[in-house]
């Protein structure tokens, strides 16, 4: 009876995977004449019917980080390096108009871009991949999501090379099996990391695994289960890519060992905007208000952690009253800077949070527009008006706000745990700003590299609230002739390696030229 049970389910296995080999292929045919028919009709194709383009499938182009510099450098060295190629961008930002997208690049990275030869796809579907809409299996919706997006991209236009440069590889066989693309990835950040198996493994409350999930053995092993399934197929979709560049040694470590295709991998470091920020003096500059500045850039995203800024910088001016509003000396005075993109409204609701913990950790905000409405805020700008300050919140600046901030700031600020690269961490160091970032990821293996030695460290690193606390003491203890030694040191060492021209020679070489027919 046994062997009679096995047999049935062998040929009931065969019977199923016959079918669903069937399905498929019917399915595929289907979706095929269906991209046919969408080619025929988009306006798009027609008019670049007899040209060469690449397709950038990035549908937050306009969210102002350092993934949005990466992408608009990368359109830019295209167009120095290979004329006559378009260049295709797929969003979903579909409020923001042509012009507008181009005149932002220009603003805030200071990227200017032959408009003739960029054009928008404008998605409608880009909720689907957001995670707000998931709240369990994130991960997973918002693959599937990306799925249902890039088949919309390619129902509206099918580009010969197609380059996603936000991290939707689930996309990638979309593109290469229906599209007939010829497929590249610029990684930044992995979607699943073998640290995060490791985080549920070890039932570490973190990110991307909450407390009731950790305090259950049960949960955490169903979890670990649901990684491990997702990493397995992650790994597959990424085999689909022809060329792989990662942005640090930390990403091209997990994506070697997730997709498994070494020999179509390699690193080449986001562009930096080195050459304009290494003109500023390495003497700071006094800001309006005086003293010292400790500055942090950063998208107002949960990962940046600005709460521990917050309550390292709080900690630090409680240890060294003469450092705040209490102290005789307003030469002596430090205040924090914060600055960086609001994409969404997820953004903003961070964005007051952080002004109701200035109140409850009993800093003075800086008065502002974008929390005059705020009810729940109002404590704490009260009585901050004019300088009387310890915290500045400042969302969406120009690139030339940005370059401002960086000539005067004596710190500069990072909190967010295992960064994939770190852009913000090298402008600080190549606008001669002292850095403090957190001890891993890629500030700690390509950036800061902290040497024990005093005359040959660029920088500080920390993780806990109380060692950056600790570390902002120690840097505000240094004399001026070793803090500018410091900072020398470490503009020296980001001037080549993290330039702009030095990412858009790479992106032309290792990218373009190699899924160029």
């Amino acid at each position: 009876m046994f062997f009679s049970l096995v047999a049935a389910v062998l040929k009931l296995g065969c019977v199923s995977t016959v079918s669903i080999a069937v399905f498929l292929g019917g399915l595929w045919i289907v979706l095929k004449l269906r991209l046919t028919y969408a080619r025929q009709s988009a306006e798009l194709a027609r008019t670049l019917a007899s040209k060469e383009t690449v397709g950038f499938f990035h549908p937050y182009c306009a969210a102002g980080g350092g993934g949005e510099r990466v992408l608009w450098c990368a359109i830019s060295s295209v167009q120095k390096n290979h004329p006559g190629v378009h260049c295709v961008v797929y969003t979903g930002d579909i409020a923001v108009s042509r012009s507008a997208m181009l005149e932002r690049a220009e603003s805030q990275f200071g990227v200017s871009l032959q408009q003739d030869s960029v054009h928008f796809v404008f998605l409608n579907g880009r909720r689907w991949v957001e995670a707000s809409i998931w709240p369990r299996f994130t991960l997973l919706g918002q693959s599937l999501g990306s799925v249902y997006l890039g088949w919309e991209a390619i129902c509206k236009f099918c580009p010969d090379i197609m380059i996603d440069s936000m991290g939707y590889a689930f996309t990638f066989p979309i593109f290469k099996l229906l599209g007939n693309c010829r497929v590249g990835a610029y990684v930044h950040y992995p979607t699943i990391s073998t640290d995060m198996l490791a985080r549920v493994r070890s039932r570490e409350v973190g990110g991307c695994n909450d407390a009731v999930v950790a305090r259950s053995s049960i949960l955490s092993s169903v979890k670990l289960i649901y990684y491990r399934l997702f990493a397995a197929v992650y790994g597959m979709v990424g085999r689909f890519a022809e060329v792989i560049l990662c942005n640090g040694s930390w990403t091209r470590a997990h994506i070697e060992a997730l997709w498994k295709i070494p020999e179509r991998t390699c690193t080449t470091f986001p562009p930096c905007d080195t050459s304009a920020l290494e003109s500023l003096p390495l003497k700071r500059r006094q800001t309006k208000a005086g003293g010292h500045t400790v500055l942090s850039l950063a998208q107002f995203r949960p990962e940046k952690d600005h709460a521990k800024q917050l309550q390292a910088f709080a900690s630090f001016l409680a240890a060294a009253p003469h450092h705040s509003c209490k102290g005789s000396s307003s030469s002596e005075r430090v205040r924090l800077v914060m600055a960086g993109g609001c994409r969404d409204e997820g953004d903003w609701k961070r964005f007051r949070d952080l002004a109701a913990l200035c109140a409850k950790l009993g800093l003075r905000l800086e008065a502002s527009p974008h929390l005059a409405d705020s009810s729940a805020t109002a404590d704490s700008v009260t009585g901050a008006d004019g300088e009387d300050w310890d915290v500045s919140l400042r969302p969406n600046l120009t690139v030339a706000e940005v370059h401002e901030n960086l000539g005067s700031a004596d710190v500069g600020l990072h909190t967010m745990r295992e960064e994939h690269f770190g852009i913000s961490v090298v402008e600080f160091m190549a606008a001669g700003a002292v850095v403090l970032s957190h001890n891993s990821g890629g500030p700690k293996m390509d950036i800061v590299k902290s040497s024990p030695q005093e005359k040959e460290r660029l920088g500080f690193l920390a993780t806990e609230a109380s060692d950056y606390a600790d570390a902002l003491g120690n840097i505000f203890g240094m004399s001026a002739e070793a803090r500018l030694s410091m900072a020398t040191r470490a503009r020296a060492s980001v001037s080549t390696r993290f330039s702009q021209e030095s990412f858009e020679e790479q992106f032309s070489s290792r990218m373009i030229a190699p899924l160029r027919r």
